[in-house]
């Protein structure tokens, strides 16, 4: 519009009025780009102006495909340049003027469209890149998990080599001394062992199907995986060989998702094995209760599992467990990833605290507790 005004003065008039309208269309120059540059046209061939015709050309560059298209704009503009108006003014025997003004008309024309031109190539270089930047991530994540599958693989051949002969010739031996022995408890013991060798090797085929599955999703691992509940805490404390006092304050089908029950029992069994390596002789109480509703409601909100040991006794001897110090992290990350949440810590009298607390649903509604004082320690 300062263009306009410059060029045709403040008086209203024909070649104001065209300017003026031509600065105005440029508004909508990214919706209508062939419409507004049509537009502009007028202004620059009655009321001189060049803003407004040069940035519509550049609009239809930067935007529009079409050679074709393009070049007839260019023509256009050129034209709208080249011809003065009244097209009576026009000498066709000035040459030299008309050379000038033809070749300023093109330069003019081109201007536009060459930067048109390098900005929608940029910005299509700039689109490109950025799929080819995808292309690579995706392309590292299929390595990537190529590469887990193949470990994975090769982790399995590695269990089942090793873990899975030990463990059958465990069993084998065990069965040996339940056929010749004469006494009863020594019975007993071998067929306790040999019957906790074959629940080994059958988890271990589990695990190692898991780690098979190269790629598998939650669907696989869930057909693949132990399914181990609260009902089988009993046999779990039998045949742990520990003096435990199991107290079941669970009511009948409220324990809630199998994940949750599959986490309270894998976390009896894990702080069972830790009483066994640290504390031996110690008196165990495994406690499994339902979470209190919150307002009365009927439906439990979650389940709690405590498993407190007392101090270890003397003259008991230290069997000697190898142990990686994992058993507590991975035990508090499975209660985590259900939305739980899981505590331990040393008791008062020497012994020891594991505290878990599970979302009835298994992630979907998070339990609220609060931490293990020393009081109640």
């Amino acid at each position: 519009m300062v263009d306009a005004f410059l060029v045709n003065g403040l008086d209203l008039g024909l070649e104001l009025a065209v300017s003026l309208v031509a600065a105005a269309a440029l508004l909508l120059r990214r919706r209508l780009p062939l419409a507004v540059f049509l537009v502009t046209l007028p202004g620059l061939y009655i009321g001189y102006i060049w803003f407004a015709p040069m940035i519509g050309l550049y609009t239809l560059a930067a935007l529009r495909r079409g050679r074709v298209r393009l070049g007839a704009c260019a023509g256009l503009l050129i034209a709208a340049h080249f011809f003065p108006y009244p097209l009576s003014d026009l000498d066709p025997a000035a040459y030299r003027d008309n050379a000038q003004v033809l070749i300023d008309a093109a330069v003019t024309s081109a201007a536009p469209i060459a930067l048109g031109l390098l900005v929608r190539t940029r910005r299509e270089l700039a689109a490109r890149v950025d799929d080819l930047t995808r292309s690579l991530r995706r392309e590292d994540r299929l390595i990537a998990d190529r590469v887990l599958a193949t470990e994975r693989a090769r982790l399995a051949r590695e269990m089942h080599d090793v873990v899975a002969h030990q463990v059958s010739l465990i069993s084998l031996q065990a069965g040996a001394v339940q056929v010749s022995a004469e006494e009863e408890a020594a019975r007993e013991s071998a067929r306790t062992i040999r019957e906790l060798s074959v629940r080994t090797l059958e988890e271990l085929r589990h695990m190692v199907g898991i780690l098979r599955a190269a790629g598998g999703g939650t669907a696989d691992a869930g057909e693949l995986a132990p399914q181990p509940d609260l009902a089988e805490l009993p046999r779990l404390i039998e045949m742990s060989a520990l003096d435990v006092t199991y107290e079941d304050e669970v009511p009948a089908g409220a324990c809630g998702a199998k994940a949750v029950e599959r986490a309270a029992f894998r976390t009896v069994q894990e702080a069972l094995t830790n009483v066994r390596k640290h504390a031996p002789g110690a008196w165990v109480r495994v406690r499994v209760a339902a979470v209190g509703a919150a307002g009365g409601a009927e439906e439990p909100l979650g389940l709690r599992v405590e498993v407190r040991n007392g101090p270890p006794d003397a003259s008991a001897p230290a069997p000697a467990l190898p142990g990686g110090g994992h058993g507590l992290v991975g035990l508090r990350e499975r209660a985590q990833s259900l939305g739980g949440l899981l505590e331990a810590g040393h008791t008062a009298d020497g012994g020891f605290l594991v505290r878990a607390e599970f979302p009835r649903d298994g992630g979907d509604e998070p339990v609220r507790s609060r931490s293990i004082t020393q009081s109640e320690a």
